[in-house]
Parts: C-alpha cells; structure tokens; sequence
C-alpha cells in the first residue's frame, strides 16, 4: 500500500512538472513571438506531422488590410478591443444557444482564444483543454499588446488545406497582397474560418456567401485597437 501511495505521489509530481515546464515554454515562446514572426502553430505543426505542406507567410499589423482586421473583428469578436481576453455576455449567448440546440455548435470564444488554441493546443474538445485555452489566453493577454494579438491571429488561422494566414490567403485565392485586399474579399476570406477547408472548394456556398454579406454591413461597427 504504501508502495502505492508513492508510486501516486511520484505520478503527480511528474505530471505537475510537465505542466510546469509546458506554461515556461509557453511564457517563453511568447516572449519571443511578442516581436518576432510566428511561422508555425500547433495546427500548423500537427499539418505538417500528417505529411500535409503549409504555406505561411508572416505580415505585420500595417500590413494587412483594414478592412481584414475589421472583418476578423465583427465576425469572431466583436468587443475584442474592450475586454481581457474574455467575452462573458458572449459566452452566456452561446451556453443558451447551445442548450437550446442540444449541440455544442456555440463556443463564444474571443479573437485571443481562438489564438492560443490555434497556437498551443488542438481541436479536440474537453475541460482539460479548455482550462488550458483559459490559461494562455490570460497569459496571451498579459504579454502582448490588442494590435500583436489580432496580428498573430490573422496570421496563423486557417484559410484552406495548408493555407495558413492571410497573406498566403490573399496570394491563393486574389492573387495579391494581405494589404491590398477590398472589402468584399477581406469579408468572403473571414466569412470562411468557420471551415475552411470546406469552403475553399465551395466558395459560391450560400451559407459562405450570406456571412460575407453580413461581415461587409457590420465592418463599419469595428473598433479597431
């Protein structure tokens, strides 16, 4: 029994200091990331480990489309330059939505969310890993200014098969730069990161369609940081 109790007690310390030393790598990465390009994320990384090729290209803040960075906010987070990280009024909106659905299809996550999943963690849902999302986005919030968050959001979302950020988006599917996006495109682009590998060989999607439509009435609603 005793030998039990140990072997319990040597598990938990292992544990506790993977997940020490997991939040260190994290503090530090961001540090790093605070003034330099990120070009790989987890999503990125669990791509490449699939044998799939991701093309990246990492832009700064001025040089990305206001209309993008509008479009990004109206769509996935509309007080994103008022609150820490977290939209509780959106998080109640979506607990309702949920319920009355009887699906999980609702998740009322912020720009800063989204980011430290996409950055850090995976797709795959549970407590452990919304805890986690949780933790980062507080720690996300806390070392990077609005400007850099929405930044690095921009460029490591997914826009098609392999197709990370907007700049490799603009180059795919316009033929042209991040920064030289119009509002329709920059509307259509955001519209689609709800599942972009479907919409990128079903862009005339009347659902796809109808969202870019509403991005584009509500871009003049963005408070951008």
């Amino acid at each position: 029994m005793t030998s039990f109790g140990g072997f319990i007690k040597r598990l938990l310390w292992a544990v506790l200091t993977l997940i020490v030393a997991f939040h260190v790598l994290v503090a530090g990465l961001l540090l790093l990331w605070k003034s330099q390009p990120i070009n790989n994320s987890m999503f990125m990384l669990t791509h490449r480990l699939t044998g799939g090729d991701v093309t990246q290209t990492w832009v700064e803040y001025d040089q990305i489309a206001k209309s993008a960075k509008q479009a990004a906010i109206v769509s996935e987070d509309s007080t994103f330059s008022q609150h820490g990280g977290f939209d509780f009024d959106g998080i109640k909106a979506a607990q309702k939505k949920n319920e009355a659905t009887g699906k999980m299809s609702a998740g009322g996550s912020t720009i800063t969310q989204q980011l430290a999943k996409n950055l850090f963690l995976t797709s795959h849902r549970s407590y452990v890993r919304k805890g986690e999302e949780a933790v980062i986005t507080l720690m996300i919030e806390t070392f990077w200014d609005k400007p850099r968050i929405l930044t690095a959001y921009l460029n490591v979302a997914e826009f098609g098969n392999g197709i990370y950020g907007v700049e490799a988006a603009a180059q795919h599917y316009f033929d042209k730069s991040a920064n030289d996006l119009n509002r329709d495109e920059s509307a259509l682009l955001i519209a689609s990161l709800t599942n972009p590998k479907y919409y990128q060989d079903n862009r005339n999607d009347k659902r796809l369609r109808n969202k870019q439509r509403i991005i584009k009435k509500r871009l003049k609603n963005a408070a951008l940081p």
